[in-house]
Formats: C-alpha cells, structure tokens, sequence
C-alpha cells in the first residue's frame, strides 16, 4: 500500500464568498474526477440552494477556485 491519500472535497460558498453551513455534511471523493463529476451533476442544485462557487480540496490543500456555478451572462 502507498501513502495514505486524503479525499477531495468541495468547499461551497455563497454569493459573499463565505463558506455555506447547514445542509448535507460535505462529500468527499476518492479522486479528483469523482469530485468533479459530482460537481457537474449536481451544480443546478447547488444554485438553487443559494451556492455561487465552489473551490476544490484535497485534504486541507486548495486546488482550485473560487470556481463560480453562476452560467456565465
């Protein structure tokens, strides 16, 4: 077995920035594509539960994002 590798998961802000509470405790993934087909499923509902973007983290380490759910204008 190799080194123990952490799961992803997203952070989901709302339209100020900060971290959103409440709701379903937050996914987390074996890999980076589970994290990111996840996302792509389930960004609709996102939205409409008030999430404006989601950054992406492996363990405590930020991978990308802000990443925002918004359609662009």
């Amino acid at each position: 077995m190799g080194a123990m590798s952490a799961l992803w998961r997203w952070d989901l802000l709302n339209a100020d920035g900060a971290p959103m509470t409440g709701g379903d405790p937050a996914q987390t993934f074996p890999t980076q594509s589970e994290a990111e087909s996840w996302v792509g499923e389930h960004w609709p509902e996102l939205v409409e539960a008030g999430v404006d973007a989601v950054t992406l983290l492996e363990g405590d380490v930020l991978v990308y994002g802000p990443m925002s759910l918004r359609p662009a204008e």
